[in-house]
């Protein structure tokens, strides 16, 4: 049995913030409800149900019209409660799937009809070690690539920056589009002049990859504001500010201290000051996400 993490904190009243029309948060996740979409036994972690229902509530009390639910890594390749999600609110979601190589081509093809427009991989790893269980890894991508690329999907790559280096000849030679989670899962104390955040801006750079500015409460030493984060998120939009999305990773799972648990509207209050130009922060939550996640504009 896993601990049991905490639930999110209820959303902000109202943001303090202009959120353009069309905003879209570009990572969350759904949990169940569970006696129909139950955990995988194993797991790394124990989120409370949050129902696709919570989700839509959260983007309405934050302002934001669209969102983006990626299956998380406690359903390993189980994809039902993100497809009933999608299926809820199709104009509204898109999603990420979990995917094994051999995923036949007819749930391909329901997975796209459904709004699903990427696949997560993790590839997350510390001192050599997977950092969470289940998942999809390098070997499934490989398998799925080109099928994916066909249906113009993404590779969303769930990575330790510092492993960039290394993974990036081989992401790179699949010709998919790549999106880099969480900003690489950087940590401000190795600072921007890491090598594998640098290959990070390189990929933005030459248009090989997007990333998502999102996580900014787990890569930031400081905690909140995370003003210690805006670093890593200016050099990031600086390398490409058209492949660039935002994210608000709620219900923030893996969380087991309530004191640490972020509040949504910090991490937006975070996001506009670490982007003050109004157009390039309406880029960043409309423009990008449709173009990406194949919403109408």
């Amino acid at each position: 049995m896993t601990r049991p993490c905490l639930g999110p904190l209820p959303p902000p009243a109202a943001v303090p913030f202009a959120v353009p029309p069309l905003a879209c948060d570009c990572h969350a996740h759904v949990f169940g409800p569970y006696g129909f979409f139950p955990l995988a036994d194993e797991r790394s972690y124990t989120p409370p149900e949050n129902p696709p229902a919570r989700f839509v509530a959260q983007l309405d009390a934050m302002g934001f019209a669209r969102g983006v639910a990626v299956t998380a890594s406690v359903y390993g390749t189980d994809n039902r409660s993100l497809v009933d999600a999608l299926q809820r609110y199709p104009a509204r979601l898109r999603g990420v799937a979990v995917l094994a190589g051999d995923t036949p081509e007819a749930e391909l093809d329901r997975l796209t009809q459904c709004g699903v427009r990427g696949a997560r991989f993790n590839l997350y790893r510390r001192d050599g070690r997977n950092v969470y269980r289940n998942g999809s890894g390098l070997d499934d991508l490989r398998a799925l690539a080109p099928r994916l690329a066909a249906r113009g999907w993404h590779a969303q790559i769930w990575v330790h920056a510092p492993d960039l280096p290394e993974l990036a000849p081989v992401l790179r030679a699949l010709s998919i589009g790549l999106v880099i989670d969480h900003m690489g899962r950087m940590s401000v104390a190795r600072g921007t002049a890491d090598a594998g955040f640098q290959c990070l801006l390189s990929m933005l750079a030459d248009g090989s990859a997007w990333a998502k500015v999102s996580g900014a409460d787990r890569v930031s030493e400081a905690g909140a504001p995370y003003d210690d984060v805006t670093d890593f998120e200016a050099a990031i939009l600086a390398a490409n500010p058209e492949q660039v999305v935002w994210g608000s990773d709620w219900p923030h799972v893996n969380y087991f201290e309530a004191a640490r648990m972020p509040d949504d509207g910090a991490l937006f209050a975070h996001f506009v000051r670490a982007v003050p130009d109004a157009a390039r922060r309406e880029a960043v939550l409309v423009h990008n996400p449709a173009r990406l996640y194949d919403f109408p504009v």
